[in-house]
């Protein structure tokens, strides 16, 4: 702590802590860690331990860590989350008849989209995404969608997370972050070519539940050499419409 001033914080709120610095779905080093929930390295490192032990947390062997498939299991288990995966995989197996690609079912937490579901062809380009992965709302197409229908807050929380470029074509400055999400606004659609996995393009577009809030994105990514394909925008747009219908949304 600083000043040397005693951390008058319990064992689990720093547990907690160490959980809320994985808000923005990144992967962490130790040092990071410790910093974001401001505990000493070796209690940091203790505090991992046990979260990897239970599950909650993954070590790579590159020494960072990730939230594990066992605090993503207690999120699906929600009635919310439940519901919105039944009504959706229907669509999204229509949707992978049809383009043999990877599909996607995603939604927001904190500055990470959380992917519910992914379903895909045995051929399709190859992603980091999987189920019960989070990754960062600026580098994805579901994120950006996410991102583009979330309050101003979310966006200047993004912009000072020091959001990552991962590719040349991801974005992360403030303008032309806007811009992207103003298009996805008005457009319902969002493509993104090449901004986080090399030779993978994606189509995501909004479900909106009974009330009109977006509170889900459903994309494919594909082959970056079949971008032109109109089947895309066109299935991605019914798939959410459809998603968005049986939620009880009505245009």
């Amino acid at each position: 702590m600083a000043g040397g001033a005693r951390d008058e914080r319990s064992v689990a709120d720093k547990l907690f802590a160490i959980a809320d610095a994985f808000a923005a779905g990144e992967e962490l080093t130790l040092s990071e860690v410790a910093a974001r929930a401001r505990l000493p390295l070796s209690t940091a490192h203790r505090l991992l331990g046990e979260w990897v032990e239970w599950g909650g947390l993954v070590r790579g062997d590159d020494g960072r860590y990730r939230l594990g498939m066992k605090l993503w299991r207690l999120g699906v288990r929600q009635p919310t989350a439940r519901r919105l995966r039944s009504a959706a995989l229907p669509y999204l197996e229509d949707l992978l008849e049809s383009t043999r690609e990877h599909v996607h079912l995603a939604v927001r937490d904190g500055l990470g989209a959380v992917y519910l579901e992914r379903l895909s062809g045995r051929d399709a380009v190859p992603v980091i995404s999987e189920v019960g992965s989070r990754l960062p709302l600026h580098a994805t197409g579901v994120g950006l969608v996410l991102l583009a229908h979330a309050g101003e807050d979310v966006l200047h929380e993004v912009l000072a997370s020091n959001p990552r470029k991962y590719l040349p074509n991801t974005l992360t400055e403030e303008r032309e972050l806007r811009i992207r999400l103003a298009e996805i606004r008005s457009l319902g659609l969002s493509q993104a070519v090449e901004e986080l996995t090399r030779g993978a393009f994606s189509v995501a577009a909004p479900v909106r539940d009974a009330s009109g809030e977006v509170v889900a994105a459903v994309s494919i990514i594909a082959h970056v050499e079949r971008r032109g394909e109109p089947q895309f925008a066109l299935g991605v747009r019914m798939a959410a419409r459809g998603i968005s219908t049986a939620l009880g949304w009505r245009p």
